[in-house]
């Protein structure tokens, strides 16, 4: 049993491109499917990429202007799912495999978030044309994706105390965080003196028109960024001075919010970066009193080996010798199946209610300290918890660390992450059959 980990990434299960308006999910055309791209030993269908450039025209309805020509959009949403087949290829020699209660469960709560049921999902989905087994695999491809992110956090990415520590110091001095987006035109590596003439000059143009102000900086980077954000418009999210690349950390204590400063070289290429904000990180970061739980569990695991029924049976044992005076830690040590806590008797320490999920924390606030919940059951298999004390405590500074790691975390896993993708895709063989749709935006020279 594990307690909920500090979320590192953007979110816990990523379906953006099936959490859209179900509607505009496709439009197939229904002419012969050809090959867009092939990608190592997978293909890329014409079809997938019809889908998923009516899913962000969609997304911009009204504001067409904001998207780059044809081409071009083509060609970057292209390179989106070339990156998904190497993310899904390597994930799954890696052993990451979604199993289909997994993948059932995401698409039930695909189908809660847009207000309706699996059946009329399955039927909006029809009448737009998409076949369910192409939205299955689609959203399988989405989940696998995550978990290798995931994977690749939990591998590569750490965060030290000393690092937190750091964060705070300066939080507590200036107590600012920035709201930031960027662009980026990128640059191969060992880059020639003509290819960084050629990225100054993108660059350069870029900021003549937000400049002029023919563009919006949102609409600029969907047309012009080579960053993996660049259909979100470039959006970096809130961020403290630290974690803000020193060349510009320089320069935000005096822009205003709508500024844009650069373009200034990076490790990536050139980059323009606007303040869209600025808060105060400690105007809210008053205390607060939160209610923490010490347990004990005792679990016995579902497996093929043992079902539900034998299962439960095991427990309700337990149960009956817990009730009838045994000791709680000496019989989670004889007879819990969960590795991790078995040896300390089931302890779990302190914890808030959900730390493991809302079935074991109805449990835990349902009994008095001292008391043994009912058997009940959760993915794992069955449990028994017993609720030791109680004890009310200010979490404000937990909160804060947890926010600040959490923070450092998103931003390494960013940076490494982008790098790992550039690899990967530089290693694959890539065979993209766009035509001239190949060709990379390039803005008006003024």
């Amino acid at each position: 049993m594990t307690k909920t980990l500090p979320v590192v990434l953007a979110s816990l299960i990523a379906v953006s491109t099936v959490s859209a308006p179900l509607q505009v999910l496709a439009q197939q055309t229904q002419s012969l499917d050809r090959i867009a791209a092939i990608v190592d030993e997978d293909v890329v269908l014409q079809s997938e990429l019809d889908r998923a450039v009516n899913n962000i025209k969609a997304q911009y309805a009204g504001r067409e202007n904001q998207l780059p020509p044809e081409d071009v959009l083509r060609r970057q949403v292209l390179e989106r799912l070339v990156l998904v087949k190497l993310q899904v290829a390597r994930a799954e020699s890696s052993g990451i495999k979604i199993g289909d209660q997994e993948l059932n469960q995401a698409i039930n709560a695909i189908a809660q978030q847009n207000g309706t049921s699996l059946d009329a999902l399955r039927q909006r989905l029809a009448a737009d044309g998409v076949d369910f087994n192409d939205f299955r695999a689609s959203v399988r491809d989405e989940i696998t994706v995550q978990r290798l992110r995931q994977s690749f956090a939990q591998s590569r990415i750490s965060v030290s105390e000393g690092e937190v520590d750091a964060a705070l110091k300066q939080e507590a001095t200036t107590g600012t965080q920035y709201h930031l987006a960027h662009i980026l035109i990128a640059l191969p590596e060992a880059a020639t003196a003509d290819q960084i003439a050629t990225g100054q000059k993108k660059a350069d143009g870029v900021k003549a028109l937000l400049d002029k102000g023919e563009l919006d900086f949102n609409a600029a980077a969907v047309r012009y960024s080579d960053s993996p954000n660049a259909l979100e418009g470039g959006d970096l999210g809130w961020r403290t001075l630290d974690e803000i690349p020193n060349a510009f950390a320089q320069m935000m204590t005096s822009m205003k919010s709508g500024d844009v400063v650069g373009p200034l070289r990076g490790p990536s290429g050139f980059q323009l970066l606007k303040l869209v904000e600025v808060r105060d990180a400690n105007a809210s970061a008053g205390g607060q009193t939160v209610t923490e739980y010490h347990g004990r569990h005792i679990l016995i695991r579902v497996t093929d080996q043992q079902d539900n029924a034998a299962a439960k049976a095991k427990i309700d044992t337990v149960r009956a010798r817990i009730a009838g005076g045994a000791d709680f830690q000496t019989v989670a040590k004889e007879s819990s199946e969960d590795a991790n806590t078995k040896g300390q008797g089931g302890d779990l320490g302190w914890f808030p209610a959900d730390a493991f999920g809302a079935d074991f924390g109805r449990q835990i606030t349902g009994v008095d300290d001292g008391g043994v919940s009912q058997p009940f059951r959760t993915d794992a298999g069955w449990h028994i918890v017993q609720r030791v004390e109680t004890r009310q405590t200010d979490a404000g500074v937990d909160n804060k660390r947890a926010q600040i790691r959490e923070t450092i975390g998103r931003r390494k896993l960013e940076e490494e992450y982008n790098r790992f993708l550039q690899e990967l895709r530089g290693e694959a063989y890539v065979d993209l059959r766009q035509g001239d749709a190949a060709a990379a935006a390039t803005p008006p020279q003024s």
